[in-house]
């Protein structure tokens, strides 16, 4: 049976700004294919890369040493909550900005990937996309909670309303080591059901979210 890659993931580009206040990625040569002719001679070239980057960038996933200093780090995420996961795409469209999921929404939802298409991707990039953007509600949050589900992810600026100080919904998520996932693009190309999501983030000591590379496989 063939499979495939759908790409939910957005570009990283140097000085790209995912969230306002937050710098942007500067990304250049350690080496580059100029200076590496001096190193290996004419036509052998190789480019090795810096790149200094804050940790929410593009995509990203945020595990519970994010909001909760007791909370494990990346290094501690369990893959099974995050790769090959058996997933479900929930179409929130037209349901408003604070997003109110339904139990029906859940059933049989244990051990999934959750994930909120509401399109504000498409505005990524933009002042439209900071603003008036989609959420979950705390009620929401403890329907997913309740179902079991592996990890949770939404294409829009926050899972939380910006204007609750309180992160209900990273509160409740990331105190049951739930994995949230953020900047989601392309949903509008999943299945409703029937695929798996991957959202994988390096081994990093001390972090508590990262850039990741989301993809579903069908």
């Amino acid at each position: 049976m063939s499979r495939a890659h759908i790409d939910l993931s957005h570009n990283i580009s140097n000085g790209m700004i995912t969230y306002p206040g937050l710098p942007g990625p500067v990304i250049a040569d350690h080496l580059s294919r100029e200076a590496a002719v001096e190193v290996y001679g004419p036509d052998i070239t190789f480019q090795i890369g810096m790149i200094s980057i804050c940790t929410n960038t593009g995509t990203y996933l945020d595990v519970p040493f994010h909001r909760y200093a007791d909370g494990h780090d990346l290094t501690d995420l369990e893959l099974e909550r995050v790769a090959a996961v058996p997933a479900r795409c929930i179409d929130a469209v037209g349901r408003g900005i604070a997003i109110e999921l339904a139990a029906q929404d859940l059933d049989g939802a244990a051990g999934q990937a959750v994930l909120i298409r509401t399109d504000h991707a498409r505005h990524f990039g933009t002042d439209a996309y900071v603003a008036d953007h989609p959420y979950l509600t705390a009620r929401s949050a403890q329907l997913l909670l309740d179902a079991g589900v592996a990890c949770v992810g939404i294409d829009s600026l926050n899972i939380d309303s910006t204007d609750d100080k309180q992160r209900p919904v990273h509160t409740l998520l990331l105190r049951h080591e739930i994995p949230i996932i953020e900047h989601l693009t392309n949903l509008d190309a999943v299945p409703h059901a029937g695929f798996t999501f991957t959202a994988v983030p390096p081994k990093i000591e001390g972090a508590g979210t990262f850039t990741v590379r989301a993809f579903a496989t069908v």
